[in-house]
Order: structure tokens, then sequence, then C-alpha cells
């Protein structure tokens, strides 16, 4: 077997629940219930497996991760095991106690949600009264003296208020602004008629971020690229098992945060492998590595090192079939899915959001 290089980081989902609704929400359509969430002392062993493998950043995501009361001392662990933390939060629920616990038990930093710039758009685009909540939220941090970090998931409900979004952005005291362009899967895809932004909007955009960038050296802006007008795909997470890895509130282990929608991957899961095994060894992780995979026009192109033929849970979520070329790219044969479908959102009206709610 080909020795797989270390990976880096590593996203730990401890919980789905979350106090948000969002219409582009990245957790899979079928959530892990509490009941069957890892234990505080199941992510220690996953924290020291993991420092053991060689990753030095943990993700401390879900959902909500300050809904886990236990959060202290799964926080605690990673710190113990050597691994840099960051809390990935709504905010909700994030106040000086809480943030004063969680810093002495090692949290690193803090990257707080942000659905737009104003009361009114923002809650909205939440599904509940949340603005205010993140707001507060901003000023903990900010007190606090952690690195603090601001998401802004981009769509078309939200992008023609950028400029507004990064100076809100500037005055909440962040250090860096991740403007992420909603990625069609999951949840995503069943609101993409209403989030998915026309082209206009998008190069408008860019000639916002590229005139704040010349402007300001603070915050730091990473502009995540599009896909659907680029004609050129996104590399899934810097290439399917290169660099992280997902675990998810059960203990199933993935190379990718949206994999749980591919079916026969039958990913492993923590409580039966070390996380080892599972990086090097399961075949869900060596599924689709490298370029050996690769058929139709991604096996001779030039970029397929690149790119490596773009995101596989886009590919299954368009076409029914992972081991496809993204059809986000302009050589692929299912490029109609992108091309037609960017084109209605330059004609149609955007419909009603449809919530995620608790199941």
């Amino acid at each position: 077997m080909t020795e797989v290089p270390a990976p880096w980081a590593l996203l730990a989902e401890v919980t789905h629940a979350c106090p948000l609704h969002c219409p582009y929400c990245s957790n899979p359509l079928d959530l892990v219930r509490t009941s069957a969430e890892l234990s505080a002392a199941d992510w220690a062993r996953v924290f020291t497996q993991a420092a053991d493998l060689g990753i030095v950043q943990a993700h401390i995501s879900g959902g909500e991760p300050l809904l886990r009361r236990d959060l202290t001392g799964i926080v605690a662990s990673a710190h113990e095991a050597g691994i840099y933390t960051q809390l990935v939060t709504s905010g909700l629920g994030l106040t000086t106690e809480r943030l004063d616990e969680l810093a002495r038990a090692g949290i690193n930093s803090v990257q707080l949600s942000l659905q737009d710039a104003r009361r009114p758009g923002s809650d909205l685009i939440a599904g509940r009264d949340s603005y205010t909540a993140k707001e507060a939220a901003a000023g903990v941090i900010r007190a606090a003296g952690l690195p603090f970090g601001l998401n802004v998931v981009l769509h078309r409900r939200n992008l023609g208020n950028l400029p507004e979004i990064l100076e809100l952005g500037a005055a909440w005291g962040a250090d860096r602004i991740e403007l992420a362009n909603t990625q069609f899967h999951g949840w995503a895809l069943r609101n993409r008629a209403a989030l998915l932004p026309a082209r206009d909007q998008l190069d408008r955009a860019k000639v916002t971020v590229a005139a704040w960038r010349e402007r300001h050296r603070r915050p730091e802006l990473v502009w995540v690229m599009p896909d659907y007008y680029e004609g050129v795909p996104k590399p899934c997470m810097g290439g399917w098992g290169a660099r992280s890895i997902t675990v998810g509130p059960d203990g199933t282990a993935l190379p990718c945060p949206a994999a749980y929608a591919i079916p026969d991957l039958d990913p492993p899961n923590v409580r039966d492998k070390s996380l080892a095994w599972i990086w090097e060894r399961s075949a869900a992780f060596n599924a689709y590595r490298g370029t050996g995979w690769m058929s139709g026009p991604c096996a001779e192109c030039p970029r397929r090192e690149t790119d490596f033929g773009g995101c596989r849970c886009q590919a299954h979520a368009l076409t029914g079939d992972a081991a496809r070329t993204d059809p986000a790219c302009s050589l692929s044969p299912d490029h109609h899915l992108v091309r037609d479908t960017a084109a209605a959102a330059e004609q149609e009206p955007a419909p009603a959001f449809v919530y995620r709610r608790p199941g």
C-alpha cells in the first residue's frame, strides 16, 4: 500500500444539535441523535490518537458545540493531547463565564458564524432571532483576547450586503473573515434555487473583496471560490483523504464532512478502529485518493493533481455517481446540470427558504 502523508486537521463534530435553522446547513440530512453521541472519554481517546497520527489542529464544531454540557472536558482532552483547538460556534449561549471556562481548558481561538450584516436579514437566514446574541458573543470573544474569526456563508440573499458585512466584521474586532460561497449538497441543495446567486452578484463581490484587501490589512479575508460559474471545480478538501479527518457525533469517520451522503462508502467508526487505521487503511478514505480512480475527462486532464476531479459529494448529489467528474467542471459531460441551473438563477425570482428544523 502506498504510504499516505499524515493529516494535519481534525473536524470534531461533537453534536448535530443546533439552535439555528439555516437553509444551507452542512450537516447530513439524517442527523445523529444526542443519545448516540460519543462521550467525553471517547473524544479524549480520539484526540490522543489524532496527536499520535500527526494532527496539530482540531475544529470543535457541530451543530452547536456549546450545547454539550461536557464541552469543557472535551476541549481539555484535546489540549492535553497537544492539539490546537478552535471553537466553531453560532454564538448562542456563549457567555463570558462559559468562554473563560473553555479558555482555561485550552481553547485557542473562536470562529463565530454570521448570517448577514443587519438584524432582519441575519435572523431571516438563521430562521430565528439570533443576531443580538451573535453581537454579544463577538464582544465576549473580543474581551477574552482570543484569536477571533467570522464565518459568513454567502449566497443570493446576502452577497449584495458584502461591504456592510466586512465593515461589521472589522467593527466587531474579527481578525479573519472566511467568505464561504455556499456549496450545494445536502440541505443547501434543497434550497439551491433560493441560495444560488446570479453571476453579476459574484462579480461585484470579487471586486469588493479585492478592494478591501487593497485598502485594509485586517481583518484577513479568505474567499472560498464558488464553482457554479467558474467552470473549474474546487479540489475536494485539498484532495480526498489528503489533509483532514472528520469525526461525526457518533464516531463516524469521513474524509469530508459532506460524505455522509455517499452510498456504499461504508465509513469506519472510531469506536471500532483506531484513527491511524482509518486514515491509512480504510476503504472509505482510500476510495478517491490520488488519481488512480479517475475515468472520463479527469483521467487525462492536466489539472487532475490540482483539482482531483472536483468534489465527490457534489458529483454524487448531482449525478448519483461519486466517481464521475464534478459537473462544475466545464469538461464534464454533466456540466449542463450546473450551467442550466446557473442560467435559471439569472432569470427566476428566488423562492422562500426551506428551513432546517430539529428532527
